[in-house]
């Protein structure tokens, strides 16, 4: 029988913290069934921002789901994020038209003006940078999106400019 969400918790879930009450509340709806890990994921995501270690344990032992699973999982989609996130997002989508399109152009830029690449922050949080394999928007091509903004035909002209609002 896979264990309740009031069961040897791994993290602090049992406050009156209402990010808590959400993902024990999906947990539950969901039967505690191991089937529910990628929905109780995405609750955590949406909660904290990311999925820290405590959390995907305490998510494991709530499903009845190993814990190496759990974390095949999150690493595999890259939506999860195992980090603290930077205020803003910046995705760079990488699929074939943005690719012919320079794209790595566009990372390049980004890695010279804020000392990151895909999948890191930078050290005062302000920025994250993604990329992604499509973002369905190859007749903008190189796209990038930054807080859920798409802009299209970008250079590294305009992800300069892009990067000056973000600091403003």
């Amino acid at each position: 029988m896979p264990p309740t969400v009031t069961e040897t918790p791994t993290a602090a879930p049992m406050s009156d913290d209402k990010k808590w009450k959400m993902i024990d509340a999906r947990i539950r709806r969901r039967g505690n069934s191991p089937d529910a890990l990628i929905e109780v994921l995405h609750a955590v995501q949406e909660a904290f921002g990311y999925l820290e270690p405590d959390v995907l344990e305490y998510v494991g032992n709530a499903l009845g789901v190993p814990l190496s699973r759990v974390y095949g999982v999150a690493t595999f989609y890259s939506l999860f994020m195992l980090k603290p996130q930077g205020a803003h997002t910046v995705v760079v989508c990488t699929g074939t038209a943005c690719y012919i399109n320079h794209a790595s152009a566009l990372l390049g830029r980004i890695h010279e003006r804020l000392g990151i690449k895909p999948g890191e922050t930078t050290e005062d949080r302000n920025v994250s940078l993604l990329n992604a394999r499509c973002l369905g928007a190859c007749s903008l091509a190189p796209a990038v999106v930054i807080d859920g903004s798409v802009h299209g035909r970008c250079t590294p002209e305009t992800v300069d400019l892009l990067l000056e609002e973000l600091r403003a």
